[in-house]
């Protein structure tokens, strides 16, 4: 067991406080930006509750979704709705996504009657809670998903890892009692107190943040995802959906034109005149039971449709893809019927933000999210502190390093 004085606790100490200087900063925004976005549903409805229902609960069934985007983009000329979000109670309005003009940019979702198609407004907050997962993701950096942003987040996440594992490390040796180890002594002055309360609360939100990081590097690097992707389901990350693939051979073995690649056409034709995103709707509403479900409406050239739903009382996502021609059912991924590992990797978002693991955990992430910036404040505490006992030292007396622990 390496000494306080030892070289490679030195090291140790010095890479902590370091990263703790540089790191600790843009993990304190992450962390901020983070809390606000694990509730972003709850804050968006409310703030969209005069929209969010419709008034007066009507006898009508609702509209197709064929029917309710027509008469959606009959009110808003020019703009193609990509995706429907539909709820299980009758009486919630229907969000409308748009797809992406000519510009590049993307038009604001819109709360329409799903009965009637009436267009309610635009969702407030939306342009918001997208600059606050931008700024999350990638510091608002220019690329994007592609840019320095998104590496420098990913470069802090594991940074975090490197705190948690240097932080346990400075606290290791046996000289601590366990209370000391889990119970903050605020009575202590001056530097001791910040030491205390820094390394118990790293201490106890270890687990929360190791989780943390290591679901957040799955949308930093694609060559984590792959691992990670193949340890959890045993298989290669898969490729995107063929619904974007034009001309791509999509798993079902049919080509972009809907055909196999014989030139047959699919079987099981949709009834004519119906759409197939009708027809898929139709099956999809009779043998599932769903609080919410988003519909991508194909484009010209996509070779599936994609059902995205949650069950009632669940938060974790199922997914159902239909043939794009015919509505005909392809495959149904039910997060109940997996195994763990491949529920890990289909939820990784709800993993990451702690509801994967029920509510009162997801209150957890949320509560260490908004502590980042309090260990990166009592880590620089720290380090002033530490700075100025030296400076108050004899010159040439031998200084021996503080105790730090996890600077999350």
């Amino acid at each position: 067991m390496p000494s306080a004085f030892s070289p490679a606790r030195t090291v140790v100490f010095r890479l902590h406080w370091a990263l703790g200087l540089t790191a600790g900063l843009v993990l304190a925004l992450m962390g901020l930006t983070g809390a606000l976005m694990s509730y972003e549903e709850a804050i968006t409805a409310f703030a969209n509750r005069d929209r969010i229902q419709v008034s007066v609960a009507q006898d009508r069934p609702p509209l197709t979704p064929s029917a309710l985007a027509a008469r959606i983009e009959a009110q808003l000329p020019g703009q193609r709705v990509s995706a429907l979000t539909l709820s299980g109670d009758p009486v919630q309005s229907a969000v409308a996504r748009f797809a992406r003009d000519r510009a590049g940019g993307r038009p604001s979702p819109v709360y329409a009657d799903s009965t009637e198609g009436t267009v309610h407004g635009p969702v407030r907050l939306e342009a918001f809670f997208a600059t606050v997962r931008e700024l999350h993701r990638w510091l608002l950096l220019p690329g994007e998903g592609k840019g320095w942003g998104r590496t420098i987040t990913g470069a802090c996440a594991i940074a975090l890892l490197i705190f948690l594992g240097s932080g346990l490390y400075l606290r290791w040796p046996g000289r601590h009692r366990w209370r000391v180890w889990l119970r903050p002594n605020l009575a202590r002055p001056g530097r001791a107190r910040w030491w205390s309360l820094h390394a118990v609360a790293g201490t106890w939100l270890l687990p929360v943040y190791a989780v943390s990081a290591l679901s957040g590097l799955w949308w930093s690097y694609d060559w984590y995802r792959a691992g990670a992707t193949w340890l959890l389901t045993g298989q290669a990350l898969p490729a995107r959906a063929a619904e974007r693939a034009p001309g791509g051979k999509p798993p079902n073995g049919k080509t972009s034109d809907g055909k196999t690649p014989e030139g047959k056409a699919p079987e099981g034709k949709a009834p004519e005149g119906t759409p197939a995103i009708d027809t898929a709707w139709a099956e999809f509403s009779a043998t599932r039971t769903a609080s919410l479900a988003t519909l991508s409406l194909p484009g010209p050239e996509a070779a599936a449709i994609r059902i995205r739903w949650y069950a009632p009382d669940s938060d974790l996502r199922n997914e159902a893809t239909y043939d794009a021609r015919t509505g005909a059912p392809l495959t149904d991924k039910r997060a109940a019927d997996a195994a763990l590992g491949p529920r890990l990797a289909d939820n990784m978002l709800e993993v990451h933000r702690g509801r994967f693991f029920g509510a009162p955990v997801a209150l957890l992430f949320c509560l260490a999210a908004l502590e980042l910036p309090g260990f990166f404040a009592t880590g620089l505490t720290l380090y002033v502190l530490r700075r100025r006992a030296g400076q108050r030292r004899v010159p040439g007396r031998a200084s021996r390093p503080a105790e730090v622990s996890v600077q999350g």
